[in-house]
């Protein structure tokens, strides 16, 4: 079966994850034993050679009940993605209106932060395995491209001129993506949203010439 778009039926339910896109709150269902099997066996044996069947197998599912929740094996990592978009999109909707474009964006990027609770050792399990693949990390940047797109022209309706909207909305995303990697890394213990206003920080001493 190909890698198509997800089914989102239970898309009410989830929250973003470790892939910048988003997966459910791990639960002893089919949908979390084989969120968490795939990471396993990605971990074990790399993405490239674990299978379908493989994930199914050590969930105790049959592939058919997988192919209910994923389309391939490569939208456990990715799917939801626009579940995630639309998230960090709502997210920035609840800056105030008279924010600048730096507040509005860092209101969204705390409260998306904020919703990884919980989920650091899947989101660095996630994260081993597409820095070891380089499809993986394509898709990856694919991915956040996708949603500073998203963020740009949410900036657009809030009345933010080009190429402000743009800038910042990318700026964002490096934003996130910087504090998000530390995050998961072992030696950092902070949470996300911490490091995010660090990051944040960091970036305006950057532009005040600090």
């Amino acid at each position: 079966m190909t890698c198509g778009v997800i089914n989102l039926a239970r898309s009410r339910h989830l929250v973003p994850s470790l892939s910048f896109g988003t997966v459910t709150r791990w639960e002893p269902n089919a949908g979390g034993r084989l969120e968490q099997a795939a990471l396993e066996l990605f971990a074990e044996r790399g993405f490239d050679e674990t299978t379908v069947e493989d994930i199914a197998t050590r969930a105790g599912v049959t592939k058919r009940t997988f192919f209910r929740h994923y389309s391939c094996k490569r939208e456990v990592l990715f799917g939801g993605g626009d579940d995630f978009k639309q998230f960090f999109v709502e997210s920035l909707a609840r800056a105030p209106a008279s924010a600048s474009p730096l507040e509005a964006i860092a209101v969204a990027l705390e409260t998306v932060g904020a919703a990884f609770r919980d989920r650091r050792e899947p989101a660095r399990r996630r994260q081993l395995v597409i820095a070891a693949n380089a499809e993986l990390q394509e898709r990856e940047l694919v991915k956040l491209a996708s949603v500073a797109a998203a963020l740009a022209d949410a900036l657009r309706e809030r009345g933010v001129a080009e190429p402000t909207a743009s800038i910042t909305a990318e700026t964002a995303i490096a934003v996130f993506r910087n504090a998000f990697e530390r995050w998961v890394a072992a030696a950092d213990q902070r949470d996300l949203p911490e490091l995010i206003r660090e990051s944040l920080k960091a970036l305006q001493a950057v532009t005040a010439g600090g």
